[in-house]
């Protein structure tokens, strides 16, 4: 049986395996928290903009996301607030990035792109963090399951903002 240090040694150990240099993407854990890993060959990550998330679970509490997602994708995920708002990055398998359709949903990252990846303790702000750690080695979302949340998230949204536009109209009536 393994220890959940142990465990936590092997998936960093599989998520460093990406990188040409793993122990370059050790040292940038250790002075930085978040190493830069290429994306499409162990794994490509789904862009997905916070808000099209939070519609989709309906709440923006970083505890009730965090089980959402879990529940929903199943997989692990990344939260990084570089950009405004925030965006997360659901992994996926690493030729997904080849054959994905979805990009008029949200884009898929593969090869040729770099992530900032947590180190697998980065499980809360500030910075880039996992929002949905990985449980195990190759712990992936499914793209389905991806695109559904985001489609639901998008659907939501739309009707948010058509009702808030009928409000207007009628307020001006």
């Amino acid at each position: 049986m393994y220890t959940q240090e142990a465990l936590d040694r092997a998936i960093a150990e599989w998520l460093v395996r990406a990188h040409p240099a793993p122990e370059q993407a050790r040292a940038e854990w250790t002075t930085q928290g978040v190493a830069l890993l290429p994306l499409g060959e162990r794994f490509a990550a789904v862009r997905m903009p916070s808000d099209v998330v939070h519609a989709a679970v309906e709440s923006d509490s970083r505890r009730e996301v965090a089980v959402a997602l879990g529940e929903l994708l199943g997989g692990s995920v990344i939260f990084d607030r570089r950009v405004a708002g925030g965006t997360y990055y659901a992994l996926i398998q690493g030729h997904a990035g080849l054959v994905w359709a979805y990009d008029n949903v949200a884009t898929c990252l593969g090869l040729g792109t770099y992530l900032g990846v947590p180190r697998i303790d980065r499980q809360q702000p500030p910075g880039t963090y996992w929002v949905v750690p990985p449980r195990y080695e190759g712990d992936l979302c499914a793209p389905r399951a991806i695109t559904a949340l985001i489609k639901a998230g998008r659907l939501q949204l739309a009707e948010l903002a058509d009702t808030s536009s009928r409000e207007r109209i009628l307020r001006k009536v």
